[in-house]
Order: structure tokens, then C-alpha cells, then sequence
């Protein structure tokens, strides 16, 4: 069975780009860790939320790589002279990534109540109409 691509339709080009980033967002690694939300607070934008209880401000870290938002946490162990009889929650570290569009700009972020909240804003595309003459060959 042949593998059907976007360079397979001779009427889509230049959209190699657009098929590595599906490959690589298929690739991210996003497991189910930690669970978060993506809502649109307006026509243009955008706001993902994690939920990052346990983790401080200190403990994360985020980037924008390669039209990539990647947000990691990694909690310092501070169990040092604990004892612990019970310990259910995980702080395990994390790396979610999210592939952003053209034109789709980080906004700020904000920790709040064990919430940390990234706002993005997506430029509004201008229409553009280019006229191509025809030379008499």
C-alpha cells in the first residue's frame, strides 16, 4: 500500500512544510501529563491552560523553539529530612508542546491558583490579489 503524502496531490504545492510539522506534532511525545485546556477568548486569540499544582513559578520554563511552544516543569526535590507514610502526588517532570501556526504570537503567562495560564494572539491575514502578466513568447 502506497503511502499517501501531500506531495501525492499535483495541485498542493509547497505544503512540505505543513506535513513535517503534522509528523512532528504526531511525534511530541504528549502523553496525558499534565492535563490541559485550549480555549479561544476571542476571534484571534487564544489561551492554554495547565494544570501545574505543586509546581512553583521557578519549576517551569517556557520556549518557543522551531514555531514550537514548549512549556517543561521539573519540581527541585524537596523531601530532604521527610518521612513520608503516604506519597500520592507525582512530581514528576513534564514537557508539553503545542506547533503554532504561522502568524500565531506568545502573549504572556500567568500562575494562578494552580493554573498556569499562556495567552496567544494570531495576526489577522491580509487578503492579497497579485496580477500576473502574460509574455508573448
Amino acid at each position: 500500500m502506497t503511502k499517501l503524502t501531500l506531495a501525492s496531490y499535483p495541485h498542493m504545492l509547497g505544503f512540505e512544510q505543513l506535513e513535517r510539522v503534522l509528523e512532528r506534532s504526531a511525534k511530541s511525545g504528549n502523553e496525558g501529563y499534565p492535563p490541559f485546556n485550549i480555549e479561544q477568548t476571542s476571534e484571534l486569540s487564544y489561551r492554554i491552560t495547565l494544570a501545574v499544582a505543586g509546581f512553583a513559578q521557578n519549576d517551569l520554563s517556557i520556549t518557543v523553539e522551531d514555531r514550537q511552544l514548549v512549556i517543561r516543569g521539573r519540581q527541585t526535590d524537596d523531601s530532604e529530612g521527610r518521612v513520608f507514610l503516604h506519597r500520592g502526588i507525582a512530581g514528576r517532570q513534564f514537557q508539553r508542546s503545542f506547533v503554532l501556526a504561522d502568524g500565531v504570537e506568545v502573549g504572556e503567562a500567568l500562575m494562578e491558583n494552580g493554573l498556569l495560564h499562556v495567552d496567544l494572539t494570531q495576526a489577522k491575514p491580509e487578503t492579497i490579489v497579485q496580477t500576473i502578466n502574460i509574455r508573448k513568447g
